[in-house]
């Protein structure tokens, strides 16, 4: 059974924290105030502008401590967090999901979120939602309107752009996926996942080309790419190659590798690390159709 959270009504409380990365308190304050005008109540954690001074927003404990009070409290409703970076691999396994599967939430985030992502839905069978996090906030967009629509429980119905790799066909799955590098990291871990008649969708930013190339490849391996019922190719941002040219393009990399199935695939999907983030729910059902004319992404 696939468990749902509530959806968010006007008066709800909103928790903001940070589990990975340091973000200045200043950077939350287009997000408080634009939550405050959909109706929400927020509350903010102290790992937002912690006194931290290194990379972390707060000691491994700090972060967990925060997460978990914030996953028990009956009072919150959705958990957004503030940024990503790194951090979520070192406080999972810290973290007691016993209070959250009685009283399940909305978490809400993407990037390093992935680890939660997968862990949530993989051990109990929970959906959270891959969407911007609380630095998007600062730039007014039809994403931030994406993520408000699905807090609120309206169903999303997405048109990507075409593109020449795009392979096509119409298949229905549940959807999941994130971070390539997180997706390739959490393999063999209790947080790993199963993708047999999933939708898969993967983005990545900072990468070398061929690191591209291995993070698919450890997938490929480990049996992830081969069952699936569709493949989304979000945005690759900021792609970095060698001194001596790697040769291809970051989606050539990827046809290449998945050129021998036969599921639909798209490519350069507005899913990324860029603005372009629609908000997508991990866990649920969703129509993946590419033809030539079209690509198009419905939740069903």
């Amino acid at each position: 059974m696939i468990t749902i959270p509530p959806y968010l009504q006007r008066g709800n409380t909103i928790g903001i924290t940070c589990p990975a990365g340091y973000m200045p308190k200043q950077k939350a304050d287009a997000c408080i105030a634009t939550l405050q005008e959909w109706g929400f109540e927020v509350m903010v954690g102290k790992t937002v502008g912690s006194a931290s001074k290194n990379y972390f927003s707060g000691t491994d404990e700090e972060r967990a401590n925060e997460l978990q009070a914030m996953l028990d409290d009956k009072n919150i409703h959705a958990i957004l967090f503030g940024r990503g970076g790194y951090g979520m691999s070192q406080i999972i396994d810290r973290l007691d999901f016993k209070k959250f599967k009685k009283n399940p939430k909305w978490l809400i985030g993407f990037s390093d979120i992935t680890v939660l992502h997968t862990h949530i839905f993989s051990n109990y069978k929970i959906v959270t939602l891959h969407a911007p996090m609380v630095g998007a906030f600062n730039q007014k967009s039809i994403y931030i309107d994406h993520l408000h629509n699905a807090l609120l429980g309206k169903k999303a119905h997405y048109s990507f752009p075409l593109h020449p790799n795009n392979q096509l066909g119409s298949n229905k799955g549940i959807l999941l996926g994130g971070n390539l590098t997180l997706l390739a990291n959490v393999i063999g871990t209790p947080s790993d996942y199963s993708t047999k008649g999933k939708i898969l969708f993967i983005e990545d930013i900072g990468e070398y080309l061929y690191s591209i190339d291995r993070l698919l490849m450890q997938l490929k391996r480990a049996g992830k790419l081969k069952s699936l019922a569709g493949l989304i190719v979000g945005g690759f941002t900021d792609m970095k190659d060698t001194e001596r040219p790697y040769g291809k393009k970051v989606q050539d990399i990827i046809k290449e590798i998945v050129q021998e199935y036969k599921y639909p695939i798209c490519y350069n999907c507005p899913i990324s690390h860029n603005k372009e983030n629609v908000a997508v729910k991990i866990g649920i059902t969703y129509e993946l159709k590419v033809t030539k004319s079209k690509v198009s992404l419905k939740e069903i």
